[in-house]
């Protein structure tokens, strides 16, 4: 019980570094400051972060559910 109890704690603490990570990702993507707009490579590197974050968040949902997360 104790070990589901830590597997939970490690799985909030990834959700919630993924959500700052997030933020900073958002950030850079909306300034509207930046004179001029995104390349298309920023636009690419952008988009593949995104999809890595949300790879990340369902591969370690499935671990916590499968009880591998440690």
């Amino acid at each position: 019980m104790r070990s589901q109890q830590f597997s939970e704690g490690v799985f909030a603490f990834l959700l919630l570094g993924i959500v700052v990570f997030s933020g900073i990702v958002i950030a850079l993507m909306f300034n509207l400051s930046r004179k001029e707009n995104l390349k298309s490579g920023e636009r690419w590197m952008l988009a593949a972060i995104i999809l890595g974050i949300v790879v990340s968040v369902i591969i370690g949902a499935l671990q916590m559910l499968g009880g591998y997360l440690f």
